[in-house]
């Protein structure tokens, strides 16, 4: 109690959004007490996470948690240049913040089948925990990847705001004008071209401002990284168009340059994930050095990281692992997702649960498919916990 209190104390300063800690509480506090009840208790609520939180790296992706009510001030972590933006494009805090939830989501589906997968840690601002944390002893492979799909997601995010007329500072691609050709012929600009180069420089102004601060090993590994999130986007834009002409005869074409799926992106870097080089810093400290001589060097366009990423088989707070107890394995498979790798040679639970699924469907004229439903005993495994006394080793 003790402990909570002086970080109360220390942190009661920093909090300028409805007065202090003990104010924001009570019903008197004359700040909060006009928003209603609701906003008494969300402004409590977000000022206590808040406080309780340590300040750590990249705590920008926070505002995927927090949505639209972003307080710019009470963000912990943002660095002068990030609040400054913070604070004058709420819009675009926004579309960061929706943009948040769709990559994590990726990065989630990305590594489904695997040790870690991914998980974001709930009342933590830091979003991934130590996993990610500001050393050279933890730019991992993985810290690498969530860089730069993190990157990557903003940059789709604020592109697609855009497009959409969601923000007041951009708009579509305003050099897609006119005519122009490809391998099929001559075509004229039109529609909507997404506005790839703005939202890749915002996110580098927004993203990069804090690596900025620092000179060291792990800012120069952030910031390449990044920079492969932002370029990936861009790889997979397409030129979509619509014709124009007698019976569809494309006579006249109309095109527009727009963003492919998201999950293109993820796939991609993904690859890049499973290539990425192990690399040192250079003597003058201006870039890197391959640690493996052995390995081709590192491309602009390849992830890169320090050390080897730790088994994620345990319970690790040192390492940010979250174990692997509990997961669920494919008995049958012998990938990353098979019990034997997924649970460490720990074994597996088995769990015999009901289903329901659709069957003996029957088309009926005209025009749907009538199904019933059916019941069905569905096997799950489940990876063992740990022996305690191993599990203490690790925690």
């Amino acid at each position: 109690m003790l402990g909570l209190n002086r970080i109360l104390s220390l942190r009661a300063s920093r909090i300028r959004s409805c007065g202090s800690p003990v104010a924001k509480l009570s019903p008197r506090s004359s700040s909060c007490q006009n928003s209603g009840a609701s906003s008494r208790i969300y402004c409590a609520c977000l000022l206590l996470l808040l406080l309780v939180t340590p300040r750590v790296d990249s705590s920008w992706w926070y505002i995927g948690a927090l949505g639209a009510r972003v307080i710019c001030d009470n963000i912990p972590g943002l660095v002068n240049k990030q609040r400054h933006l913070c604070q004058r494009h709420p819009d675009i805090m926004q579309a960061i913040g929706e943009g948040t939830k769709e990559w994590i989501r990726e990065c989630q589906h990305q590594f489904r089948h695997h040790r870690w997968n991914c998980s974001t840690l709930d009342r933590d601002h830091t979003v991934f925990g130590r996993v990610l944390l500001r050393s050279k002893s933890m730019g991992s492979r993985e810290a690498a990847f969530v860089y730069a799909i993190s990157s990557a997601g903003v940059v789709y995010a604020l592109t697609r705001a855009c497009s959409q007329g969601e923000l007041k500072t951009c708009n579509c691609d305003p050099h897609k004008r006119g005519r122009d050709s490809d391998d099929r012929g001559d075509f004229d600009w039109g529609g909507c071209s997404d506005n790839i180069n703005y939202g890749i420089k915002f996110a580098k102004a927004f993203i990069d401002a804090k690596e900025r601060t620092v000179r060291d090993a792990r800012a120069l590994m952030n910031l390449h990284n990044n920079r492969c999130g932002r370029t990936a986007v861009k790889r997979f834009m397409k030129l979509e168009c619509k014709c124009h002409g007698v019976s569809g005869s494309c006579t006249l074409r109309t095109c527009w340059m727009a963003m492919s799926d998201f999950r293109k992106t993820g796939d991609y870097l993904r690859r890049k994930y499973n290539g990425a080089i192990e690399v040192t810093m250079n003597q003058d400290g201006t870039g890197f050095a391959v640690a493996n001589k052995a390995f081709r060097k590192a491309t602009k366009n390849d992830l890169v990281y320090f050390e080897n990423s730790p088994d994620y088989c345990l319970q690790d707070k040192t390492a940010g692992s979250l174990g692997t107890a509990g997961r669920v394995c494919n008995k049958t498979s012998r990938g990353t997702d098979g019990c034997e790798v997924m649970c460490c040679g720990r074994g597996y639970d088995t769990t015999r649960v009901k289903q329901i699924t659709k069957c003996e469907c029957k088309f009926k004229w005209c025009c749907a498919v009538e199904c019933k439903d059916c019941e069905e005993a569905v096997d799950i495994h489940t990876c063992k916990a740990p022996k305690r006394a191993e599990w203490l080793e690790q925690t």
